[in-house]
């Protein structure tokens, strides 16, 4: 428990075996989305790189399926979440998901699959946040 609130990713599916349909895509996005009040109830900082990537490729013209989103997504996401603290990893499959969850790993940071896994946070006066 920390008084410092976590950077806490939630990792999901977003575009994997959409093709690129937006009305799936938005499907997907509602996961994570869904999942970012426990986060932040718990005190914690939710994000999602389905928020902070796509205008990347879409600043240089190209759309979801677009090879250059392709190169640019994942990297994209990845840079300003160098700083997590743990990742929430959400159900299905996700080439991106998956690649959070393996960085978390790597990096010694806990991969939570359940919102309930993740700490609350504590003030310094021993209240939760």
């Amino acid at each position: 428990m920390t008084d410092r609130p976590m950077l806490i990713p939630i990792a999901g599916p977003y575009r994997s075996g959409t093709g690129g349909a937006p009305a799936a895509m938005a499907a997907d996005l509602s996961r994570p989305e869904a999942a970012a009040w426990p986060v932040f109830d718990a005190g914690q900082v939710p994000v999602t790189g389905e928020r902070i990537a796509p205008p990347v490729p879409r600043s240089a013209g190209a759309g979801p399926t677009d090879p250059l989103a392709d190169q640019a997504l994942h990297p994209a996401a990845d840079r300003p979440l160098a700083h997590r603290d743990a990742v929430l990893r959400l159900p299905g499959d996700s080439a991106g998901a998956g690649q959070d969850a393996a960085t978390a790993r790597r990096r010694g940071l806990p991969v939570h699959h359940d919102v309930a896994q993740i700490p609350r946070r504590v003030t310094a006066a021993g209240g939760a946040a």
